[in-house]
């Protein structure tokens, strides 16, 4: 079991595009952070990579569920009965 400095809500985070990950300002002067493949994976925790403090992120998973794409069959490929 995890000891959380805060709980933050991911809309109070600052998104990168270029490295997609969040961050957030930790008391240390460094951030924390937490990438978006981790969330969409189901992690909660940032961590700050200078300090031991984690923080617990608030998401809704489902926005960040990466969804299988099926490729739509042709006329040609459909089998009629």
């Amino acid at each position: 079991m995890s000891v959380y400095h805060d709980e933050i809500e991911i809309e109070d985070m600052e998104y990168d595009e270029d490295t997609e990950t969040y961050y957030y300002p930790c008391p240390c002067g460094d951030r924390f952070e937490i990438s978006k493949e981790e969330l969409e994976n189901g992690e909660d925790v940032a961590k700050c990579p200078s300090c031991s403090l984690l923080i617990k992120v608030v998401y809704d998973l489902d926005m960040f569920m990466v969804s299988e794409k099926v490729p739509a069959l042709k006329n040609s490929e459909l089998a009629v009965a």
